[in-house]
């Protein structure tokens, strides 16, 4: 029984010194904030307040706590920037490569949210800083935020062509021109007016509400919603989700 102990001490002790010979590195996370208004997809980006590259825009990251999953720090930190829980969040890469970040050896991984911009306080942003950038006007983002950005764009038109991932970016109640111009920002071309206009209705996930937005035109546009329930159910009979772009 104690040769038993002993070797079972030794494995142990023999395990913590594998540990031991590894550089300790931080983990952080860093998260990519679309939002849609007046027509464009925007980024929602800081001045960083501290050094390395104090002044400099970035997006809005932190290191992960003992505590913490990934995920709980990517919330945490989305509900820091916004003050909303719930959001739309997907989990993009781990960016680990040498010298990422002149301050000290991180590795984070990025997420990129959808968020209603209607559904934030613009004081809550302001304090930390923050601004809404339209994609195509972006200035020049610290470490390798750029490149970060550049694939949650490539996934963000990857998953709205199959998933309808692009509500997400807009009010409860919306016109069909406003959610053509939704998909035409993503995707950064014109679709055909009566060709999306018939291929969205024909899917049968938006209903339509009794009444008009007028703001845009005299005679108004119908207001629609987005019917989550129905579209779980198409799911489940085997429906596939497809913006003809």
């Amino acid at each position: 029984m104690l040769d038993y102990m002993l070797e079972e001490s030794t494995v142990n002790q023999s395990n913590v010194d594998i540990y031991n010979k590894y550089t300790p590195y931080l983990v952080a996370v860093d998260c990519i904030i679309f939002g849609f208004i007046e027509g464009e997809v925007k980024l929602l980006i800081i001045k960083r307040v501290m050094n390395p590259c104090k002044g400099s825009w970035s997006l809005m990251g932190g290191f992960v706590s003992p505590e913490e999953s990934m995920d709980e720090a990517a919330n945490r930190i989305l509900y820091d920037l916004t003050g909303l829980k719930d959001l739309y969040m997907t989990q993009l890469y781990t960016h680990g490569d040498l010298g990422r970040d002149p301050g000290a050896r991180v590795i984070s991984t990025s997420y990129y949210s959808l968020i209603k911009i209607q559904d934030i306080d613009p004081d809550h942003t302001m304090i930390s800083n923050a601004r809404w950038c339209p994609i195509n006007e972006l200035p020049e983002l610290i470490f390798d935020h750029s490149k970060m950005v550049e694939m949650a764009l490539d996934s963000l038109r990857h998953e709205a062509h199959r998933k309808p991932i692009g509500f997400e970016l807009l009010p409860p109640k919306f016109t069909i021109p406003q959610l053509q111009s939704l998909y035409e920002a993503i995707y950064q071309q014109k679709i055909d007016k009566r060709n999306f206009r018939k291929s969205i209705l024909k899917m049968n996930l938006l209903d339509q509400l009794e009444e008009k937005d007028k703001e845009n035109s005299r005679k108004g546009a119908w207001l629609y919603c987005f019917n989550e329930e129905k579209y779980k159910e198409l799911l489940r009979q085997g429906f596939f989700f497809n913006i003809p772009v």
